[in-house]
């Protein structure tokens, strides 16, 4: 059996990856990935995608372009664990059961649910539960099983997601007190240093404020979404603080120490907006020309892909179909006669 640490991290399915995407989180997952002395698991959450999104197309897009993201970028299936989230069927019946240890209350405290009977509380709403489906309110128990399903140590997420890892624990810790020990208590990583990337008009980079770069924007787009960046009306010549600058914020995320010092130069002597835009694109364009190029390839094969997350739910279930044995046992779901 073994003793590595599991990681844990899943990926919505309802969006194209943008580079605040890449920066936050896709860069050192796959760096992680390639760590021997842990255990990744990385899924495709394509059922938290239908929580939100009803496009069936756009579902299925998403789930190919994130896997071709993360597969042309390098991500090491050797060592971790890649897979659709619906290709293991055991979380689904992991759900259950834990919904059935779950206190309505817990539910009743998540910060989604919250946020909705707010906005219907704000708008006058005679029914506070307006607009709320059973997969708004019971996610964070579906999250839970992703987690608990394969004993997950540690869960990288923001700071706005630590509540459902410690959703997880208190859901592991009652059914682990009502049926015996079957589940690790996950901790909740948050990434101090994670960098957040700014958009096109200077907040962050998110599809819910329309103001990202698709990570592997074709290169007439990516040098025309770069033009778009929002800047200051100071004029060529004068200095500039890269510390206000979306476009050197987005340069330096990318950039080696001594590329971000050169960058501190052109600002300091002034260099033009314009000037900077163009470098910026000529940067970003050679620095993921390759991985583009990969990408492509993948999203022209799907099979190849395909067979990738196959592979990836193999190992996925070589784990969930006996743990779940283990779990249907511990609750009397069992064959008669033993």
């Amino acid at each position: 059996m073994s003793t590595k640490s599991v990681v844990l991290t899943g990926i919505t399915t309802t969006g194209t990856p943008h580079l605040g995407n890449y920066v936050g989180a896709i860069r050192p997952a796959i760096e992680a990935s390639r760590d021997r002395s842990v255990q990744p698991y990385y899924f495709l959450a394509d059922y938290h995608a239908l929580i939100k999104c009803h496009d069936p197309e756009r579902v299925r897009q998403s789930t190919l372009e994130i896997a071709a993201s993360w597969l042309a970028l390098g991500l090491d299936t050797q060592n971790a664990v890649f897979y659709r989230q619906s290709d293991v069927p055991e979380i689904v019946e992991l759900t259950w059961m834990l919904a059935c240890v779950t206190a309505k209350g817990l539910m009743n405290r998540a910060h989604a649910y919250k946020a909705a009977v707010q906005a219907n509380q704000e708008a006058d709403e005679a029914d506070l539960d307006k607009g709320v489906t059973m997969g708004l309110f019971n996610y964070p128990v579906l999250m839970a099983a992703d987690i608990l399903m394969f004993n997950a140590h540690k869960v990288p997420v923001g700071r706005d997601q630590v509540q459902h890892i410690e959703m997880a624990r208190d859901i592991g810790q009652r059914f682990n007190h009502i049926f015996g020990e079957h589940f690790v208590l996950p901790e909740a990583v948050v990434g101090e240093e994670t960098a957040v990337l700014q958009g096109l008009d200077g907040r962050k980079m998110s599809k819910s404020y329309d103001n990202t770069i698709p990570l592997f924007a074709p290169e007439r787009q990516l040098r025309k979404l770069i033009m778009k960046i929002k800047t200051n009306s100071q004029l060529p010549g004068e200095p500039k603080d890269p510390a206000q600058c979306t476009l050197f914020s987005i340069y330096q995320a990318f950039a080696n120490k001594h590329e971000v010092e050169e960058a501190r130069r052109w600002y300091a002597e002034g260099i033009g907006w314009g000037d900077m835009k163009t470098k910026l694109y000529e940067y970003l364009n050679d620095h993921l020309a390759t991985a583009r190029e990969r990408y492509e390839a993948l999203l022209q094969e799907p099979e190849r892909i395909e067979q990738e997350l196959r592979a990836g739910a193999a190992k996925a279930r070589a784990h969930a179909v006996p743990f779940m044995q283990r779990i249907r046992e511990s609750v009397g779901i069992r064959p008669l006669g033993r």
